[in-house]
């Protein structure tokens, strides 16, 4: 324990393992989880890092990380400042979005099976894209502001539907399948009624690709992480009362509903910010939340590291196209749908033997 004394108030902030306090508040954190969270973003930097130096102008990582420093070789300022930066952050925030979107609704729902991109919120969010691109012409911000407007349309649908006396997990799921699939018929028609150039756009932009992003895609997403990773948190104490169910949650003092609603806002925000900036990446929403569980074996929805999870899955797809391909040409989200689809076989075959499915 380490005291500081702060003037005449002698204000005292006490630090023991896993307790930060002071007179007025205490805050709580589990040392196991803060020293994943560390070693995630730290595994996201460096994966960043070779990601910048990959390309047709090579660069190593001290060459990269000199160049950030504003010392590196002559030309690489342009290369990775202006070209190849953008996209590396961009990969880093939309993982960290989708995965802590991902953990809210999966807490929410209390089902792995419960990410946005399953239930049909990432589907409305990318429909409102779709529209802003194909019918409106948008540009970045437009795209970013239709995307939104379908993903909280969506959201505000899906939980009316799923409405009686109170939204439980499986009816929600259930109803969330079933806009995923309308919005797919939605989306195919806004294909067929697209010009051939508006089309190839949005088909290569509805695989969820970071090519050709520049510092508007950043802004975009750093706006969403900004704004809704602090309403997440805060209401990260809710979030674990609500996983023991509503009863309990009201005993506790958290009103179910209210708390519920804001969760789902938010987790339907951090969504539409991801897609707006990158498109749909699939399975980083479903996959970080459990990976980030298993290594923290904490309980609870472990929102942050899922978060740092989800800006690892991504960031690391990311390095993987370019150094297979050799270009930054093949979409981010076929990676992370190829590792997504043997993620959910493996999921489901421990399911079965575990006799839950």
């Amino acid at each position: 324990m380490s005291l500081l004394q702060d003037g005449p108030a002698r204000a005292r902030v006490q630090v023991r393992r896993g307790l930060l306090r002071t007179r007025r508040w205490s805050l709580r954190y589990d040392t196991r989880a803060l020293l994943v969270c560390v070693l995630l973003g730290v595994l996201a930097a460096c994966a960043m890092v070779l990601a910048i130096g990959t390309g047709t102008y090579e660069l190593s990582p001290p060459e990269v990380l000199s160049t950030l420093a504003g010392d590196g070789p002559p030309g690489a300022g342009f290369v990775v400042l202006d070209l190849r930066l953008p996209r590396a952050l961009v990969a880093a925030l939309v993982g960290f979005g989708l995965g802590m979107a991902g953990a809210v609704f999966q807490s929410l729902t209390r089902n792995p099976l419960g990410s946005p991109d399953v239930i049909g919120f990432g589907n409305g969010a990318s429909a409102g894209a779709l529209v802003a691109i194909v019918v409106l012409d948008a540009g970045t911000a437009q795209t970013a502001v239709g995307a939104v407007c379908g993903g909280v349309a969506t959201a505000a649908a899906v939980y009316l539907l799923a409405w009686k006396r109170g939204v439980h997990g499986y009816r929600l799921v259930l109803v969330g399948i079933g806009a995923s699939s309308v919005l797919g018929a939605a989306t195919s028609f806004l294909y067929l009624r697209a010009d051939i150039g508006k089309a190839a756009q949005a088909a290569a932009w509805t695989i969820g690709s970071l090519n050709a992003r520049d510092w508007s895609d950043v802004r975009v997403a750093a706006l969403g992480l900004v704004v809704l990773v602090p309403v997440v948190l805060v209401y990260g104490r809710r979030l674990t009362m609500l996983e023991m169910g509503d009863d309990t949650a009201a005993a506790l003092g958290v009103p179910p509903e209210r708390s519920r609603l804001v969760l789902l806002g938010a987790g339907t925000g951090l969504t539409a910010m991801a897609v707006a900036a990158a498109g749909p990446v699939p399975f980083v929403a479903m996959a970080a939340p459990q990976l980030a569980r298993r290594m923290t074996r904490a309980a609870g929805p472990n929102v942050l590291s899922a978060g740092w999870m989800g800006a690892l899955l991504v960031t690391a797809a990311d390095l993987v196209t370019q150094r297979v391909t050799g270009s930054a040409l093949l979409p981010v989200g076929v990676v992370t749908g190829v590792a997504g689809g043997v993620y959910l076989a493996w999921l489901l075959r421990g399911e079965r033997r575990g006799s839950r499915l």
